[in-house]
């Protein structure tokens, strides 16, 4: 191993095009109206609709949801005899709240109205609607009541999309017999309108508007921004997602950088894994595979997942609103109402470290997690551990500030023996945790807040080729960082940093900040490792493009292409889906060379939904497989300059279908792969 110090400033760069602010460009929420909702952390997401009757099933085909109509290509005379069969029998509104409620649920949003455009609730605007169904109760106003009954607020989800409504842009792709020569966006944007001021005058104080399905290119940024205005001048106090506008990045739930994002961010399926620091924002998640009910989905989250997701989403400054999908006797799933009663009695014990907790400080927790919540004076840091350790000794590293009380949430009167030294707290734990999923001890220490966090390493990737930079960092002032690379701790002797480091082999780089000889963080670590870049080959007469194989069928993973005849073949010159035939149940077999221009680490990535892969000759560089929403994977290979043989294997199911192939190197900022470098051998 060897360092060489390097005067040159390390230069990071980065192809990022978004922004995480979801904040409006209209109006910054205030802390005033945002103050309940942050405060909540935790709530309770509904779909529920005419697609809860066939359950998830059509054409001995189970694998639906509340998109049936689409995924299933369902006629839409068809699809409209559903609401003569909607008669929820079962359904009280009592039973849902208090579930919520129970399950220490602060907030409860409804699709008043889904994709398909079937109205949950009394509107005069269409008939289809659930007061034209044997039912022919308004569900949403019993609700709203029984929200008001048990202190839940009341939210409603809406729907920009409709299937249904004749004036709504684009038909389903499949729907070649609805003509749209007399359709006019315009009116259904008022008719959307007027919807929506049935949904913010009948049903008392709305806490949230939840819009979805903006996506499509007929919704524009003035339209979100004239809905946005328009609904906060019915409910001042509304608060309204990001969704509402048009610049939102997929699943990430963040927004394009200068477009309009409401008050709110909405990651749907997954966790940042940073948060979004500087914005608020809230997950969404189903408890199985589907938002609308599926009868066959019996696969439910346990408990103990769903507890950690929560305790992760708050540690990270954000909300979690948890799915299920009523069924069409508006009862709710025994599998979630059994998740929901487990969550609530950690809940019941446990509460105080979610609600009104704010993203952790400490950035190393290997224990667990950590929220918090600062009165200035005392800070109250809550120590999520999920992993119990087995020497009794829990370690908060990096914290300065003097320990004053430690209990166990499960057993408050026990006072827990509590020491510090230098930059470590040390609590002593009984032998058995309380709680096996998440048992929490309340430290309350001296304010204000002095933690040092450990220094971060930053480079562009684990791997590299014949040497890479290193940049160790720190937001904290009057510190010193101190560095090894033999493995060892470092400690008040070991190198001093003071500038961007070259490294050339493996080794593994450990740093901890230092004041007036003492440390006062943890040790940040991280291992690199120094790769032999695959050679070029010999390519005698490239020609530009890449070759494909177009296939059609119905997968939930990528095939083995080899063994299907595909439906076309031919060249493109880039990964595109030309030649497809349909927008879904279909896949690409794309293959040529990359002409790589140096010697270097690259670092590819798919963005696809649903499943791809990237090969560089024999080697898989990226496993994005499956079924999925937009999601991207990424992987690293050395290269030398040349051309190399590239795949990509793509299959899209339902829904989106994109595929998106990223190139980036130390000298390369991120970008689609060039056509340019794409060719393949005449």
């Amino acid at each position: 191993m060897k360092f060489v110090v390097n005067f040159l400033v390390l230069l990071l760069m980065s192809g990022c095009f978004f922004s995480t602010k979801a904040q409006s460009t209209l109006e910054q929420p205030s802390d005033a109206r945002m103050e309940w909702w942050r405060d909540a952390r935790f709530g309770m997401f509904i779909h529920w609709g005419l697609y809860a009757i066939p359950a998830g099933e059509w054409n001995g085909k189970t694998g639906y949801g509340e998109w049936i109509r689409h995924s299933a290509r369902i006629p839409i005379e068809t699809y409209d005899q559903f609401q003569s069969r909607f008669n929820p029998v079962k359904f009280d509104a009592d039973t849902w709240v208090k579930t919520a409620r129970d399950a220490g649920m602060k907030y409860i949003v409804i699709t008043s109205k889904h994709h398909d455009g079937f109205c949950m609730f009394n509107t005069e605007q269409t008939e289809f609607n659930i007061m034209n169904t044997p039912y022919g109760r308004d569900v949403m106003k019993e609700l709203s009541a029984a929200c008001h009954k048990y202190g839940l607020k009341f939210c409603f989800y809406y729907s920009i999309m409709d299937w249904h409504h004749p004036d709504y842009l684009p038909r389903r792709e499949w729907e070649t017999d609805r003509s749209t020569d007399s359709a006019d966006f315009n009116r259904y944007v008022s008719y959307m309108k007027a919807e929506l001021k049935e949904l913010l005058t009948q049903y008392g104080e709305i806490g949230v508007l939840w819009f979805d399905g903006e996506w499509e290119a007929t919704w524009s940024e003035n339209f979100g921004k004239e809905i946005y205005t328009y609904v906060k001048s019915l409910q001042p106090d509304i608060i309204i997602n990001n969704r509402v506008g048009a610049g939102r990045l997929d699943m990430e739930g963040m927004i394009r950088e200068g477009a309009f994002g409401g008050d709110f961010g909405t990651p749907e399926q997954q966790i940042p894994p940073t948060g979004l620091p500087g914005t608020d924002w809230e997950t969404c998640m189903t408890m199985n595979d589907h938002w609308g009910y599926n009868k066959a989905n019996t696969e439910y989250k346990p408990a103990k997942e769903l507890i950690r997701m929560l305790t992760d989403i708050a540690s990270k400054g954000g909300n979690y609103l948890l799915n299920l999908g009523p069924t069409d006797q508006g009862t709710l799933p025994k599998q979630a109402v059994t998740r929901l009663r487990e969550i609530g009695w950690w809940m019941s014990v446990n509460g105080e470290s979610i609600y009104g907790t704010v993203a952790s400080p400490l950035v190393s927790t290997p224990w667990g997690r950590c929220t918090m919540k600062d009165n200035k004076d005392t800070v109250i840091l809550y120590l999520h551990v999920f992993h119990w350790p087995d020497n009794g000794r829990l370690l908060v590293e990096g914290c300065m500030n003097q320990p004053l009380k430690a209990v166990l949430l499960a057993k408050p009167g026990k006072i827990l023996e509590v020491s510090q030294h230098d930059d470590k707290i040390t609590i002593l734990l009984p032998a058995k945790a309380p709680d096996k999923i998440n048992s929490v001890v309340r430290l309350t220490v001296q304010g204000p807040l002095d933690i040092t966090n450990p220094p971060e390493i930053v480079a562009f990737n684990d791997f590299f080729v014949d040497r890479t930079k290193i940049e160790l960092l720190t937001n904290r002032p009057n510190v010193e960082i101190r560095f090894t690379g033999d493995g060892n701790d470092p400690v008040d002797t070991s190198f001093l940093y003071s500038e961007p480091l070259e490294v050339m082999g493996d080794v593994t780089v450990k740093a901890r900040c230092f004041r007036d000889g003492k440390p006062v963080s943890g040790t940040a670590v991280r291992k690199f490792k120094m790769l032999s870049p695959l050679a070029p080959k010999n390519v005698r007469n490239p020609e530009p493009g890449v070759e494909y194989q177009y296939y059609e069928g119905d997968w939930d993973s990528l095939p083995d292409f080899a063994r299907l005849t595909p439906v076309r073949t031919g060249i493109l010159p880039s990964f595109s889906f030309d030649p497809r035939s349909d927008k879904e149940h279909f896949g690409f077999s794309y293959k040529g060379y990359i002409l790589i221009p140096k010697r270097s680490i690259y670092t590819f990535s798919t963005e696809s939904d649903d499943g791809s892969q990237l090969y560089i000759g024999s080697k898989l560089v990226v496993d994005n497989d499956g079924l999925h929403g937009l999601r991207r994977k990424e992987g690293s290979i050395g290269l030398t300059a040349g051309f190399h043989p590239i795949r990509v294997l793509f299959f899209e199911k339902t829904g989106s279908d994109v595929l998106n192939v990223f190139i980036q190197s130390p000298d390369l900022p991120e970008q689609l792969v060039p056509q340019e470098w794409l060719v393949h051998e005449k």
